[in-house]
């Protein structure tokens, strides 16, 4: 396995490394998670009275890797670019699998918003004019494994593309760049100040395009979130993200949480998956997103073999061949 092959696993697995270890403890406080798990030091099982989590076991992934999956799938049928139509099909059909299955981890907010518009009839160029969660950022790492950063604007056309049908705006563009650009410099071989200088440049970038929003700045505020924690006792620097971040489904809370824990793990992608599964609040985003890019930077290798072979067996996941896949995009069109 080639470095960049490596890197390429390591975002996929990386983010659904994220998003297992934070699925039982999404939507509950840090105090909840203290008081019933101690510290969150690998895989549980969705608590009975979790309202999205109740009943799925240790190591499953949630929304967050299989709509990553759905752009992957799509980034590679159609070279490289993605229908937003064909994203809003696919989205809806996996939310009524899911529905058959009797799953509580359906489509969020913006999304869901978004979706029922286009069933509407709403254009598609519309559909997505108000999304400002982060439903295309926790989805968006495909598109920094297939994209070559530079040129941005090439890049970012490609970022917006994949979020125009649920979260065409300032805030939802910028989002998803900021982690799309992260991932595809990790890929590239840059280090945890390059990604985080890549994440600002592109989030800058993107806030110009889409539907203005109001909220705060992304760029602003991962940069601001990366230096609140940098130096900081692990426990005081986690209350801060809680307190001042936020951990909630707003781009602007999310996103920079994200870059917080993955700063605090200097980069290592275990350590930042577990830090953000112990946040609470939408703390498998968190860790998707802080794993895509810890796995980026350092690799699958970097990962530990047992969390791999435990997200292969429980969800069957087989991430090698997409990686390839969308590594072959990157060489052909970048």
């Amino acid at each position: 396995m080639n470095d960049e092959h490596d890197r390429a696993v390591g975002a996929l697995y990386g983010l659904a490394l994220g998003d297992a270890l934070g699925m039982p403890t999404q939507l509950l406080s840090r105090p909840s998670i203290v008081a019933r798990f101690g510290t969150v030091s690998g895989f549980e099982p969705g608590p009975p009275d979790n309202p999205v989590s109740a009943g799925m076991p240790a190591g499953a992934v949630t929304d967050d890797t299989d709509q990553a999956l759905i752009v992957a799938r799509l980034l590679t049928e159609s070279g490289g670019r993605i229908d937003p139509l064909r994203l809003a099909k696919e989205l809806l059909a996996w939310e009524r699998e899911m529905k058959a299955k009797g799953s509580l981890d359906l489509l969020g907010p913006s999304t869901k918003t978004a979706l029922e518009a286009v069933s509407r009839g709403v254009p598609v160029e519309a559909a997505g004019k108000a999304g400002a969660t982060n439903g295309a950022a926790m989805r968006i790492t495909p598109v920094g494994i297939a994209c070559s950063p530079a040129p941005l604007d090439r890049f970012l056309d490609r970022v917006a593309a994949a979020c125009q049908v649920t979260h065409d705006t300032s805030l939802g563009i910028a989002s998803a760049a900021a982690v799309a650009a992260a991932v595809s410099r990790g890929v590239d071989g840059g280090d945890l100040r390059d990604v985080v200088d890549a994440a600002v440049t592109a989030a800058a970038a993107g806030a110009e395009r889409g539907h203005w929003v109001a909220g705060a700045d992304i760029a602003t505020r991962i940069a601001w979130a990366v230096d609140l924690v940098r130096d900081q006792p692990e426990q005081r620097a986690l209350d801060q993200v809680c307190d001042l971040v936020g951990t909630s489904v707003a781009s602007q809370e999310s996103v920079p949480a994200a870059f917080a824990v993955l700063t605090l793990a200097e980069g290592d992608p275990w350590r930042a998956c577990l830090l953000a599964a112990n946040l609470g609040g939408d703390c498998d985003t968190i860790g998707a997103i802080a794993g895509a890019v810890g796995g980026a930077l350092r690799g699958a290798s970097a990962l530990p073999a047992d969390a791999l072979a435990t997200l292969r067996s429980v969800n069957g996941l087989d991430l090698e061949p997409v990686a390839d896949a969308l590594l072959t995009l990157r060489a052909g069109t970048g």
